[in-house]
């Protein structure tokens, strides 16, 4: 959803992955800008652009709106990416969507490969959730495996009690290497989207190049104010074929990587607006997502 960096890919997009990991665009984080060690993993730094280190108060957050008229998301949908770092291939990632009942489930991994494991081996789960009919989450949860290093965080999304009031996220994270668990409370707007199921959410509005976006997301007891900016139409090469696109680029006031490089994300241009490539560029080098299959 994203999905924290090479060693260390959450966030989408995954991390754009609003977490991809994204990166798209995909746990709790430091109040301050963090410096990005060897140790921050692929699925994170890819989240990383929609980490809130300040974030907004959720009062004024910009509404979550539906999605547009007419959009389905898929029953079933598995797209795996190959993620490329600098010159090679340092990961793999995995996305699977699934709808049961009025709520599609999303989960995505994020694997190091190869030479990379030699360095640093990361094992990254993530799940989110969220309805179909409007696009709010029901709530995001990551196992990490950096090395010896073994952290489990749930981070649920209670509605408010009434209308006009606002919602609550309550985060556990659990330290199996520790055995720690630590609980948080936080205020956050009525209906909001999280760094993994954001992704898919942006797929489901209209992507006009000159149109924003605007949504709030909930993540490490924050909200954030994102914009998604679409920009221009675009044709894109990646293994699973070449695709015609609607290039976009998620912008946000908090962050770690505020003023440190961008995230790109590359949606088809047909009904389905798959996100088939995402791109970061970052202070550290640059990671991208080329989409590998779709089943």
């Amino acid at each position: 959803m994203f999905l924290n960096g090479l060693n260390h890919c959450k966030r989408w997009v995954c991390g754009a992955v609003l977490a991809v990991a994204a990166c798209p665009w995909v746990g709790a984080r430091a109040q301050t800008a963090a410096t990005v060690t060897p140790k921050t993993t692929l699925a994170q730094k890819l989240s990383n652009f929609v980490s809130p280190q300040g974030g907004i108060d959720p009062a004024q957050a910009p509404v979550l709106q539906p999605p547009a008229a007419g959009y389905s998301f898929p029953q079933k949908q598995t797209l795996t990416y190959a993620v490329d770092w600098r010159v090679f291939t340092a990961g793999v990632a995995v996305f699977k969507l699934e709808q049961v009942g009025p709520v599609t489930k999303v989960s995505a991994t994020a694997d190091t490969v190869g030479a990379t494991n030699m360095i640093y081996q990361v094992v990254d789960r993530f799940q989110s959730s969220f309805n179909t009919q409007t696009g709010c989450s029901v709530g995001f949860s990551k196992q990490t495996q950096e090395g010896r290093r073994k952290v489990s965080s749930d981070l649920i999304f209670q509605p408010p009690a009434a209308a006009g009031q606002l919602g609550k996220q309550v985060q556990v994270e659990r330290n199996l290497g520790k055995g720690t668990v630590k609980q948080l409370e936080a205020p956050i707007p009525a209906c909001v989207t999280d760094s993994l199921s954001g992704i898919f959410y942006v797929g489901s509005q209209r992507l006009i190049p000159g149109g924003d976006i605007k949504l709030p997301l909930a993540d490490a007891m924050r909200t954030v104010a994102v914009t998604m900016r679409v920009e221009a139409h675009e044709e894109v090469k990646t293994p699973a074929g070449t695709f015609q696109t609607v290039r976009v680029q998620p912008t946000a006031d908090a962050g770690v990587v505020k003023n440190r490089g961008t995230i790109t994300i590359w949606y088809t241009d047909d009904v389905r607006h798959l996100p088939v490539q995402i791109r970061a560029k970052l202070f550290w080098g640059t990671i991208t997502f080329h989409l590998q299959s779709v089943s």
